[in-house]
């Protein structure tokens, strides 16, 4: 969705996104873009309470009450959302990347806290959408291998050359993990 006065520089992007109001109507099409949905009934039509930004549920239920940060990146995180958007912002506009230490320095929060941002928002970006993996509490499965010949079939030579450790420590295995959100995607 395209608004009004989209920031062009950084400047503009730290007084665009230094209202609330206007970070909260800004990701309000990204987030829902068939309109306001809990995300723990999926019903429509909650009641948005202005004085806390926050969204209840029609239906009577445990987690009535929910956020814009619900289900998203920005979940599980104190870090408000001008400044979410903003580090967002310089992700997509700075054509050589960006690293931690100037997302902190720009934004005046830890490089600790720029670094977990900035992975979080790299990852939305490669996903094209801000939901977490296995949100609106989707099922994930999560498993690992070790990819790699067994010793035992191996000729003399060939194990000499390549198997140098014992036990688990082979270090010829490379060990894969993968996870799968049931319905959606798998990393590996």
């Amino acid at each position: 969705m395209k608004h009004s006065k989209e920031p062009k520089a950084l400047i503009e992007a730290i007084r665009y996104f230094s209202d609330p109001d206007i970070c909260l109507q800004f990701l309000i099409p990204i987030v829902w873009p068939e309109g306001v949905t809990c995300p723990h009934c999926q019903a429509k039509g909650a009641h948005f309470i202005a004085t806390r930004r926050i969204w209840r549920c029609k239906n009577r239920h445990d987690k009535q009450q929910f956020s814009i940060k619900v289900d998203t990146i920005f979940e599980d995180s104190p870090i408000p959302l001008d400044k979410w958007m903003v580090a967002t912002w310089m992700i997509a506009n700075c054509k050589n990347g960006i690293s931690s230490c100037e997302v902190a320095k720009d934004l005046g929060i830890t490089q600790k806290s720029a670094w977990f941002m900035l992975h979080r928002v790299r990852l939305a970006m490669h996903t094209g959408s801000f939901r977490k993996f296995g949100g609106n509490g989707g099922e994930v499965e999560a498993d690992e291998t070790f990819i790699g010949g067994k010793a035992r079939n191996m000729h003399k030579s060939v194990k000499a050359r390549r198997i140098t450790g014992q036990g688990h420590n082979n270090i010829d295995k490379v060990i894969v993990m993968g996870v799968l959100e049931r319905g959606g995607h798998v990393r590996a």
